[in-house]
């Protein structure tokens, strides 16, 4: 893989390549002032306003459905399926300490990328051009989610299940971080009704939370279909 053939790949070039490798920067190869979480957070609101979209104008669906659907088509695991799908982990610029762990691979990495790379199609170019290549390259994702194929989304599962009984509670605390920066471990666990349940571990807290949501409903041994 080459940066020519990642833009080959999602059918944009550049004309600000700074962005681009401002995108492909993560926070363990250079100073805090030079990564790309500005630009994943930009891209993160521009994915979630693209998808809003296109549910909307495409599918008749209440806003439960629609929120759950959303949730689905831009959750870690999908981006990161797409961004496996372009090579984005190859190009991925990271520290030695993060690469030696595997983090070109990492989903977390490989999503957070994904929203940076959008981020910064969005401002090389305008909402249209973005929107236009977003939807190409979830449009097997989109398509899934709408089949109920796609990855699941555990917390909104969770969610559904335990909000059978309107008066149920539920919430997510932070119980542990351990490891270096560059390789850190998060730890959640699901408080229902008050009382303490599963927990989870992932590289972000959202990972945490849905692993700690996905073990709570294979405790409680609830179909995901």
């Amino acid at each position: 893989m080459s940066i020519e053939h990642l833009q080959e790949c999602i059918n944009y070039r550049f004309l600000n390549p700074h962005l681009l490798d401002h995108a492909l920067t993560h926070s363990s190869s250079n100073s805090e002032n030079y990564n790309n979480e500005r630009l994943e957070f930009l891209g993160d609101a521009v994915v979630e306003l693209v998808i809003s979209e296109y549910i909307y104008k495409n599918l008749n669906l209440p806003e439960g459905q629609m929120t759950r659907l959303r949730a689905n088509i831009v959750c870690t695991e999908s981006l990161a399926l797409a961004a496996q799908q372009i090579h984005l982990g190859d190009e991925l610029k990271l520290g030695k300490g993060e690469a030696l762990t595997g983090g070109k691979k990492r989903r977390s990495n490989l999503a957070n990328a994904f929203e940076a790379l959008m981020g910064a199609i969005f401002l090389d170019s305008n909402f249209d051009t973005v929107k236009k290549i977003l939807l190409t390259l979830l449009e097997e994702n989109i398509e899934n989610a709408i089949k109920g194929k796609l990855v699941k989304d555990y917390k909104s599962k969770l969610q559904e299940y335990i909000q059978q009984n309107p008066s149920n509670t539920i919430e997510y605390i932070d119980v542990d971080r351990t490891g270096p920066e560059h390789d850190t471990v998060f730890t959640c666990q699901v408080v229902i009704n008050g009382r303490p349940e599963t927990k989870g571990k992932g590289k972000t807290k959202k990972e945490a939370q849905q692993e700690a949501a996905k073990n709570y409903l294979h405790k409680v041994h609830f179909s995901e279909d």
